[in-house]
């Protein structure tokens, strides 16, 4: 999967237009606020858990100055924060690292939000590509996520 997959995802919802690609990197939180021009923390970061108890592969979208806080998270799900190994993502998630998102992601894996994201009025996830990312309200990211709910694990 990759953009033209979130793309199509965005367009069923009229939104598509709303979609920026950049001629430079926006793979990770820094080099995407020096391409939108924004605030770090504005980044919706999504990363990539595993949870091998629950047998479960997890995106738990974060603002981009939270860290997560492995007691929170193990509280949270029950099982170690261990991210998805950088040469599996693509795999197991549907779009590879940098451009990871939680929109037409594989159809096995649950959506998270963190609350780290709700000091933001807008925030910049993604969109399946290392030089994409659209604006969305948080309203918009918890509807186009389909997010089971929100979590406090950073």
């Amino acid at each position: 999967m990759g953009i033209a997959e979130v793309k199509a995802f965005f367009a069923k919802e009229g939104i598509e237009s709303r979609v920026q690609e950049f001629e430079v990197s926006s793979a990770t939180v820094e080099l995407a606020a020096q391409a939108l021009n924004c605030e770090p923390n504005r980044i919706a970061k999504s990363l990539s858990f595993m949870l091998k108890n629950m047998g479960k592969n997890i995106i738990v979208v974060a603002a981009g100055n939270a860290r997560v806080d492995n007691k929170k998270f193990k509280a949270q799900f029950d099982d170690r924060a261990k991210m998805i190994a950088f040469d599996q993502v693509e795999e197991i998630i549907g779009h590879a690292a940098g451009g990871v998102c939680p929109f037409a992601v594989n159809p096995d894996v649950e959506i998270y939000l963190d609350v780290s994201l709700k000091a933001y009025e807008t925030v910049f996830p993604a969109c399946g590509s290392a030089n994409s990312a659209i604006e969305l309200s948080l309203d918009e990211l918890e509807k186009y996520s389909n997010a089971l709910s929100w979590v406090d694990v950073c």
